[in-house]
This record gives structure tokens, sequence and C-alpha cells, in this order.
């Protein structure tokens, strides 16, 4: 197993042509913007697109990309895992677009929220539901704790129940009309 490496946006953009793009986002969040001809690819998907992934990176280096470099910096250690060299973009889509870099947005994509600010507004809603049900119910701060103690775990750990959790809900699966994800991984393995 080798250590993923990680290239910041100017560094990809020079290489860009040389990679795979994969997306590990929720499709929600891929359709908002995405790096050129990047392929999504949700990271909790990441393991049934092994084979795929394993002759793309075969043909090419793959660059793997979330929004912000910690979800991308997963799938890497997950593709290592299974013996596939990956590259992280540090910073992500939003480091790539700060750097001036374009973004690919199919026509008609609908508008969602990055998960990390999903996280925030469920986290914050629960907190606060805890805090004034307590009023009320003294029981209901339990609430507020045991989102409080999720929080210091996903901190400590660096993973996130909650984001996984919202990754499922309707508004972050891809709309109707959008190509499925067996198709995207007969594309990555053509």
């Amino acid at each position: 197993m080798t250590t993923p490496t990680a290239l910041a946006p100017a560094q990809a953009a020079a290489r860009f042509g040389e990679f795979t793009v994969i997306d590990v986002r929720t499709p929600g969040e891929y359709a908002t913007g995405h790096l050129p001809g990047a392929h999504n690819i949700p990271l909790d998907r990441l393991d049934e697109a092994t084979d795929a992934l394993k002759k793309a990176a075969q043909r090419a280096p793959l660059l793997i990309v979330c929004a912000s470099g910690a979800r991308s910096a997963k799938g890497c250690e997950k593709l290592a895992a299974q013996g596939i060299d990956a590259t992280t973009l540090e910073g992500g889509t939003t480091a790539w677009t700060a750097a001036g870099r374009e973004t690919e947005r199919p026509t008609g994509a609908r508008a969602t929220w990055p998960m990390d600010r999903q996280v925030r507004l469920a986290a914050g809603t629960l907190v606060l539901a805890g805090f004034l049900g307590g009023l009320a119910w003294t029981p209901a701060h339990w609430l507020s704790g045991a989102i409080g103690a999720g929080l210091v775990f996903s901190g400590a750990t660096n993973t996130c129940g909650m984001s996984a959790a919202l990754a499922k809900l309707p508004h972050n699966q891809p709309p109707k009309s959008a190509v499925s994800f067996q198709e995207t991984l007969l594309r990555v393995a053509a």
C-alpha cells in the first residue's frame, strides 16, 4: 500500500490532461459544479467501483476530488488499501474555483448545499431543538449532549456519521435524467 499524494490546484491544473478525475461527493453536490470531465462515484460507493478504478488507473493516474479535500483523502486511502494509486486535490473544488479554475455544471442542475454545510445545519438544528425542548422537559437536553458527543467523535476520528446519513436523502441523489452510476463506471473502465 502506498501513501496517497496530494496536489495543489495549480499543480493539478498543470497536469490536468494526464488524470482520470473522480469526484467522490454526493450526486447533488457534483451537479452544482465539478472539475471538467470528472466522473461522479460517491465515497460511500467507491468500493463498488474498485475493478473499474483499477483499470482506469492503469491507463491514467487518478485524481480524487471532493469539496474540501477531506473526503477525497479518505477515498485515496480506501483505494490505496486496494492497491490503487490515487492523488487527492488539496482543498477540493473549493480551492480549485478559488484559484480561478473552471468547473462544469449540467444544464438545469439543482443547487444542493455542500455536505459540510448540510451537516452544520442539521447539527445546529438538533442542538437548538434539544436546548429549547429542555426548557420544557429537562431530559430533552440529552439531545444536545448527544449531538455534541457525536461532533467530538467526528473530529477525533475524522469520520462523520451525520454526513453519511444526509448523503442518502433525496436532495443528495442524482436527478432522474442523470447518467446512472453503472454507466459512469463503464465510462471510467473504458
